[in-house]
């Protein structure tokens, strides 16, 4: 993230971004990260301009599902949706975090106090314990001030920087 990317952002949102860019630079391994709506937006990303990039055809697939953010806000919102199912109907409590391990990576998710999702793809060698330790700090510092109104601005902000790397 740049600082471009947090100009006459307010400073609630300019945190969020700080956070976010702290957790990418502090996990090793991790190769995406974002935070999705509870209705499935994506608000938050490590990696804005690829996802722009993804929606105008490009290949560059680097990291992340199909190197995009996007890609990683709808597998997080669909594993998210599908957990919170299947709490309610083992009448089980809230779900906290999601792990899926696979043979070359990992996926984490992770509840935000508002019902928004905190979502992370990481590398296969990154270390589980931490990337969820520093999920659970983020959660912590980040799930008082995800507002209706800084969830909006966050939404608008990424829209908004899409649409300029867009043309």
């Amino acid at each position: 993230m740049t600082a471009s990317s947090t100009f006459g952002l307010s400073s609630e949102a300019r945190n969020l971004h700080w956070l976010l860019t702290n957790l990418v630079e502090e996990v090793p391994g991790l190769l995406s990260v974002a935070v999705v709506s509870s209705d499935g937006l994506l608000l938050l990303s490590s990696d804005p301009g690829r996802n722009a990039q993804a929606r105008a055809g490009s290949d560059d697939k680097r990291s992340g599902p199909r190197g995009s953010a996007a890609d990683l806000a709808t597998v997080v919102s669909g594993i998210g949706s599908l957990t919170i199912g299947a709490a309610k109907l083992m009448d089980l409590g809230g779900v906290k975090h999601t792990m899926v391990a696979m043979d070359e990576g990992s996926l984490f998710v992770m509840s935000i106090s508002d019902g928004s999702l905190l979502g992370v793809h990481g590398s296969a060698d990154c270390d589980m314990s931490v990337v969820a330790y520093h999920m659970a700090l983020f959660v912590g510092r980040a799930g008082h001030v995800l507002t209706p109104e800084l969830r909006s601005e966050l939404r608008k902000s990424l829209e908004a920087e899409s649409a300029g790397s867009i043309r």
